[in-house]
């Protein structure tokens, strides 16, 4: 058997509006820009973003399943895309909940707010991946099995703490620094766990997808179906399942319509399962494989950058005065929540714990600031601090008075 497992992550942040100071105790309309064509205007980009990738990749997939028995694939999908899912567009809800009844696309969890609360406060974690959890049994009627922490943000600590949720596989990048010698072609079980499975991300034949598929300068450009099949080809020759875990925008948005990339996915899954002994595999059923042995995380590696670290999201004193001073008031604001009985608050502080917010902040130059700029909604990462700001010193006065 040889096998590829396909995996898309689905998210978009609540985007801080152009907050003023003078905002601050007049209202706390944080995520909601009355303009429709402002910069951070969260409907406009949904429903961008969604003419763009979300329903032309609805179709592709859709179209896949119905066409070839054996395709299937894996999605994790944060809270707050379902949140503005169900409030701007329920029917792609609809096109998810009657994928995942066919029982070939599994749903894999994260934290509902995409946050990197582990690495701050590990009780704000398990709350957010508990609520995530809950959503998913409400909205598609599953508990999933798999996990992966936001940006496959990993190290051993958190597939302690995955496992200790419930968990029986996490998902991670294959970063060469920490395989060494070793192939991200076959199941490992995570080190310092009783017996979490970790699944690796193959990142070379990922981002040939993801980021070079219409790079003309790349000296492989331009990707055909035969070219990458040989690449998956002699991947196999070195274990038996290829891991291509890759945002959803991929498709559409990153690379756009017009650069073939859906006719290639289409193509490649067409010509993938018409040879012998070709799969498509859920996580559960590749978590399900006996591991070959053990690997150890023992520091923190992301699928983000060039330096696959956390540095995109806490590598300047922006980032650290903004997320710190944020997870100082978490206490404070479970309190007073409970005590006022006041929702919004707590959803305010979850939703301002998203790590879009620090990735926006991010000032690092070269080829990684230019990918920071494609995703941020505002002119610099000054302006993303200081909106953000204006919101905490609104929370921090929400809660005094």
């Amino acid at each position: 058997m040889r096998g590829i497992c396909l995996y898309l992550h689905i998210h978009q942040p609540w985007r801080v509006r152009a907050y003023s100071i003078f905002d601050v105790g007049v209202n706390d309309n944080y995520f909601f820009d009355s303009n429709y064509h402002s910069k951070q205007n969260n409907e406009r980009i949904f429903r961008k973003v969604a003419a763009k990738s979300y329903l032309p990749t609805f179709d592709l997939l859709e179209n896949n399943l119905k066409k070839h028995k054996d395709f299937k694939f894996s999605l994790s999908i944060t809270g707050v895309w379902l949140e503005q899912a169900e409030m701007w567009m329920p029917e792609l809800i609809t096109r998810l909940q009657n994928m995942v009844k066919t029982g070939r696309v599994e749903l894999v969890a994260e934290t509902y707010y995409h946050s990197m609360s582990f690495f701050y406060d590990k009780d704000e974690f398990k709350a957010q991946v508990k609520q995530q959890v809950a959503t998913f049994k409400r909205i598609f009627n599953i508990t999933p099995k798999v996990f992966r922490n936001t940006e496959f943000s990993y190290n051993d600590e958190v597939g302690r703490v995955v496992e200790e949720l419930g968990f029986d596989a996490c998902l991670a990048e294959g970063w060469d620094k920490i395989l060494g010698w070793r192939s991200p072609n076959f199941v490992y079980k995570a080190a310092g766990t009783k017996n979490l499975k970790l699944l690796l991300k193959n990142y070379r034949l990922s981002d040939d997808i993801a980021f070079r598929f219409s790079d003309k300068s790349w000296k492989d450009w331009p990707l055909t179906v035969d070219k990458y099949e040989k690449w998956l080809d002699d991947a196999c020759l070195d274990g038996n399942v290829i891991n291509l875990f890759m945002d959803f925008e991929t498709f559409g948005e990153h690379q756009w319509a017009e650069t073939g990339i859906f006719d290639f996915m289409n193509r490649l899954i067409d010509s993938w399962l018409s040879k012998f002994d070709n799969k498509f595999l859920t996580v559960s059923e590749e978590a399900a494989m006996k591991p070959i042995g053990e690997i150890s995380y023992p520091w923190t590696v992301t699928w983000a950058d060039t330096e696959r670290d956390l540095s995109a999201w806490m590598g300047n004193k922006l980032q650290d005065e903004a997320m710190s001073t944020l997870y100082s008031l978490r206490k404070k604001v479970l309190e007073v929540s409970k005590i006022r009985k006041d929702e919004k608050i707590l959803e305010d502080f979850r939703r301002l714990t998203t790590s879009d917010h620090a990735y926006y902040m991010c000032t690092k130059y070269w080829n990684d600031g230019d990918v920071h700029a494609y995703f941020s909604a505002y002119d610099s990462p000054y302006d993303a601090f200081m909106y953000f700001l204006n919101a905490l010193r609104s929370l921090e006065y929400r809660l005094d008075i």
